[in-house]
């Protein structure tokens, strides 16, 4: 299948791909953090095949993208991708048109970009999320990338891929911004799936099993597994844990 990609609201870049058939089905891929964005094309195969249209944006200030990453919540530039879905978005290459009638949303999150999938999930448009070895309390330190280091590491080994100023980057630390646990109250948990791996170095487990039973949503606990990503999606025996929770 042929990868297509287009441009939102001027600034986000996203790689699109349509279902098989006709569908009204869209699936927005949320990635890590620092994470290159290509070699996702059999990922994207394999949701088009399930009569998804397939959506791989890059945030604002990340890769191709334009703006300043963190300037605003990552979340809203996922809400920018579903306005566009109805009202028609171009394919860069063909420079044709498409639109999606009543889109029903669905949203995949890996790792940083969990907490977009998770706060996007109040979007009356969004219909469930899925949220791999999510960040639920950005002031948890991880001892495998500690914040202040992971900074320094993504402007020095990422170059122009990320841009955005120390003053953002420092926000997240503080649990104010982009930090789920902070506003729990204001999920809907019947809408969100998490799924974490007791092993996991990158991400610690224990606040995202706290914050899975208080918020009282489907989770899915793994004994192994470490950082997960998404090409456990498509091993046979998980996806159909997931299919059953999107019906």
């Amino acid at each position: 299948m042929f990868i297509f990609r287009t441009l939102i609201k001027k600034e986000i870049v996203a790689e699109f791909l349509p279902p098989a058939k006709p569908s009204r089905k869209v699936l927005i891929l949320c990635v890590g953090l620092p994470s290159y964005p290509g070699r996702r094309d059999e990922l994207m195969e394999f949701f088009a095949r399930k009569g998804y249209w397939v959506f791989l944006p890059r945030y604002r200030g990340t890769w191709e993208s334009r703006g300043t990453f963190l300037k605003k919540s990552p979340h809203l530039d996922i809400l920018d991708v579903i306005d566009v879905l109805p009202k028609g978005f171009k394919d860069l290459w063909s420079k044709k048109t498409y639109k999606i009638k009543n889109p029903k949303v669905y949203i995949f999150g890996s790792s940083f970009g969990c907490p977009a999938a998770i706060f996007c999930s109040r979007d009356k448009r969004v219909e469930k999320i899925v949220a791999l070895s999510p960040v639920i309390d950005w002031r948890v330190k991880s001892k495998v990338e500690p914040m202040d280091w992971l900074g320094v590491f993504i402007k020095c080994g990422f170059g122009g891929a990320y841009v955005f100023k120390d003053k953002d980057w420092a926000r997240l630390s503080k649990g104010k911004f982009y930090n789920p646990i902070s506003e729990i109250d204001t999920f809907d948990s019947k809408k969100i799936c998490i799924v974490h791996a007791k092993d996991d170095k990158v991400v610690s487990f224990k606040p995202t099993e706290k914050f899975a039973a208080k918020l009282n949503c489907k989770f899915i606990p793994l004994k192994k597994g470490g950082h997960l990503s998404f090409s456990i999606i498509m091993e046979p025996k998980f996806w159909k844990q997931i299919r059953n929770f999107l019906k």
